[in-house]
């Protein structure tokens, strides 16, 4: 019997053993097929340090690539000692009635004396230090007006500014401080701007002292009613009352703007903020350097873009052009013939059909200057010469 369940049991131990062994090699996975690792990183260029114009010793360590996530400490070193403080005052005459001079009046009314005609105001802005030698350049209305104005620096010297000239028609004004040893902001060229580079604004909002804060470019050639002659920086760094007249620098410290204004409906901060092109502020310092303002040329014509309804509605010939929409009595455009309805289409040559680049083209003309003005009236050209005179001031 014992044999008989030997040979039973034997056979059937093997098989389950080969049946073991059998499902042990046909599970085992696949072996991995191995290829070579490729990390796809950001190629961020190599950046030469710029010339701070300080001493080795003096000079911040900057980072030589842009694309630096974690601080911008570095930039605002460099600039931040060539933003100063602004504080500005001017006397103001009130007016009261005549009655207060009488001095049985104010006995009646408990007043013992006649109240002060003449009272005192302060504002408060920012600049930047553009030249060693001394001048600063800031926000016309910053110093509008201003009887005292008093400079402060971010290492704590103060002085009083003499101003050399201003613009109003672009907001800015250039000053000039007596002081050694000034730093002075690296100019950046303004070409190379596009929208969505980092920027910093640097100012003194609301008066509490030195502050920086950040943003990019969100816009750039922005036209609005602060100024016919700037395509203004859109960014929404924070602008403050107090930053006006302040720096608006890249990710190297270099300035691409000067602070201008804000839009917003309470005064404060809301995310759009603008900024007046480094170009452009350039190009008026050294007029106002030259000349204690911008001079610039005028013809006194009020031009209109000529619509395709507008064209329809007047039965106007189909070009391009400007509708001129009035004159200016006895201004340059009036004195050589040019008259409403008029549609320019040529000035010196160059065709024209965008009021803005028409007032481009006249603006830079020097007063006394001759221009051609091509016009088309009741459908015949015709060719017109003006002499340019000096735009008038704006008026408050």
């Amino acid at each position: 019997m014992k044999s008989l369940a030997r040979f039973l049991v034997t056979p059937v131990l093997a098989g389950l053993a080969v049946a073991a062994l059998f499902l042990l090699l046909n599970n085992r996975e696949p072996p991995v097929q191995r290829h070579e690792i490729v990390l796809i990183e950001q190629q961020v260029p190599a950046r030469e340090t710029p010339n701070t114009g300080l001493a080795p010793e003096n000079r911040a360590q900057l980072h030589t690539t842009p694309g630096d996530p974690v601080s911008y400490a570095d930039a605002v070193a460099r600039a931040q000692p060539s933003v100063v403080n602004i504080f500005s005052t001017k006397i103001v005459t009130r007016e009261y009635h005549p009655l207060l001079d009488d001095p049985n009046f104010r006995r009646f009314f408990g007043l013992n004396e006649a109240p002060r005609r003449e009272r005192m105001l302060s504002s408060l802005g920012s600049g930047v230090i553009v030249s060693p030698t001394g001048y600063v350049l800031t926000n016309n209305h910053v110093i509008s007006g201003a009887d005292e104005i008093r400079v402060a620096l971010a290492d704590g010297r103060e002085t009083f500014a003499a101003v050399v000239g201003t613009d109003p028609e672009t907001d800015l004004a250039l000053l000039f401080i007596e002081m050694p040893d000034l730093p002075s902001i690296t100019l950046s060229k303004g070409d190379t701007m596009r929208v969505g580079d980092v920027v910093l604004a640097i100012g003194n909002p609301f008066g509490r002292g030195q502050a920086v804060t950040s943003g990019i470019v969100s816009a750039l050639g922005r036209h609005n009613d602060l100024s016919a002659f700037v395509d203004f920086i859109q960014t929404d760094a924070a602008i403050n009352p107090g930053n006006s007249g302040g720096a608006l620098i890249n990710a190297y410290g270099d300035l691409v703007g000067i602070n201008t204004a804000i839009f917003s409906k309470t005064g404060t901060y809301l995310g759009i903020g603008f900024a007046i092109p480094v170009d452009t502020a350039k190009s008026v310092m050294m007029e106002l350097l030259q000349h204690g303002q911008v001079i610039r040329g005028w013809l006194g014509v009020e031009p209109q873009v000529l619509t395709d309804a507008l064209v329809q509605a007047l039965d106007l010939p189909d070009i391009n052009g400007l509708l001129v929409k009035g004159v200016f009595k006895n201004g340059p455009a009036h004195m050589a013939g040019v008259r409403p309805g008029d549609i320019i289409t040529h000035l010196n040559g160059e065709a024209v059909n965008d009021p803005k680049i028409a007032m481009n083209l006249i603006s830079s003309l020097q007063p006394g200057e001759k221009v051609s003005i091509r016009v088309i009236r009741q459908r015949e050209p015709l060719e017109i010469v003006a002499v340019a005179a000096a735009r008038p001031a704006p008026s408050n």
